[in-house]
């Protein structure tokens, strides 16, 4: 017998919401069965495009009512950072599991709100890492687990891009929570984690500003920041807003490296280690990972990575850190 897919329903249909709808066409394990969006005319295209019901659709008044709706199974939430505390609390309340685009929430405090949340209400919450299931970075991490790589030392995490439009929610300190380190630092942060497979101890980071009228207080447009380890491996990351080409991870270890480059962007990622180039099939991230989550969710599946909130909490502790080291110029714990 087949088994039943996972019926997601998306909040907030915007560019990346967008790009989650077109990857989960070639999902065998998720359909895309509900939305939820302030936007009447985008309700009724997404309906047209993806043949979704009237029942099944929401706006952000209507949206507690999903609790009576059978039909749906999942709550994904794309919307701006500063909602997504708001967003998954209503989702677990009405009794539905939640998948939450990262940065989880604007700190580690909201964060343990919305773990507490999902608890409380007996509902899984997962957070959206696709590259937790991307096959040559899970190769790097596999080889790392045999100690391909031998001690680790050091890993690099560049993460950064020209932002464009100045107007847009990510450069709103209110909505976005920051500036480039919540937006695509993060991949660096996160990176750091599964790279080198520990948990950080402290931090230390330094802020750049050249552009005051574009990026304004609260929100960063360049951090480099370091990490320190328990083994005593070192990671030095840059995480910005006003310069491209910056997309890469580097692990080294005493007996070998890897390298990723693209190392997060939607693909193909390419790498290569002291043993040669990895060779893995490209396949859509986004894909991928609700595949995958549709499996962690219905059948318990535990994923190499973890994807739960837990690890959502972990980067935002370490986020908090950061900023707290940028004001403070002082090595912080974390």
């Amino acid at each position: 017998m087949e088994e039943r897919p996972l019926r997601v329903a998306i909040m907030g249909l915007g560019g990346y919401g967008t790009r989650v709808a077109e990857a989960m066409q070639a999902c065998k394990r998720a359909r895309l069965v509900g939305v939820v969006s302030g936007t009447p005319s985008k309700i009724k295209a997404w309906q047209a495009k993806y043949n979704i019901p009237d029942k099944n659709c929401y706006n952000y008044e209507t949206f507690d009512n999903i609790k009576d709706n059978p039909d749906i199974d999942v709550v994904y939430v794309i919307t701006p950072n500063a909602l997504h505390h708001d967003h998954v609390i209503r989702a677990a309340k009405a009794g539905k599991h939640v998948i939450c685009e990262k940065p989880m929430a604007l700190n580690a405090k909201e964060g343990q709100e919305m773990v507490d949340a999902c608890e409380q209400a007996k509902v899984k919450l997962l957070v959206g890492y696709r590259m937790h299931f991307e096959p040559k970075t899970l190769e790097v991490v596999r080889l790392r687990k045999k100690n391909a790589f031998g001690k680790i030392l050091f890993f690099q995490g560049l993460s950064g891009f020209e932002i464009g439009d100045p107007n847009q929610w990510r450069l709103n300190k209110e909505l976005a929570g920051g500036g480039s380190l919540m937006d695509i630092g993060i991949y660096a942060i996160n990176g750091a984690r599964y790279m080198v497979g520990e948990e950080p101890i402290w931090v230390t980071a330094q802020e750049t500003k050249t552009d005051k009228q574009k990026f304004k207080e609260g929100v960063d447009e360049t951090i480099q920041f370091q990490m320190g380890f328990p083994s005593g491996a070192l990671a030095s990351c840059l995480s910005t807003y006003s310069m491209n080409n910056l997309d890469r991870f580097f692990l080294n270890g005493e007996e070998g490296f890897a390298e990723l480059q693209p190392s997060t962007g939607y693909g193909p990622i390419e790498g290569r280690t002291h043993l040669g180039p990895l060779n893995q099939a490209h396949k859509t991230h986004q894909t991928i990972q609700m595949d995958e989550m549709a499996g962690i969710i219905m059948n318990g599946n535990k994923p190499v990575v973890p994807v739960d909130g837990a690890e959502g909490l972990r980067d935002l502790r370490i986020i908090d850190a950061i900023y707290r080291a940028c004001q403070s110029g002082q090595k912080v714990s974390v």
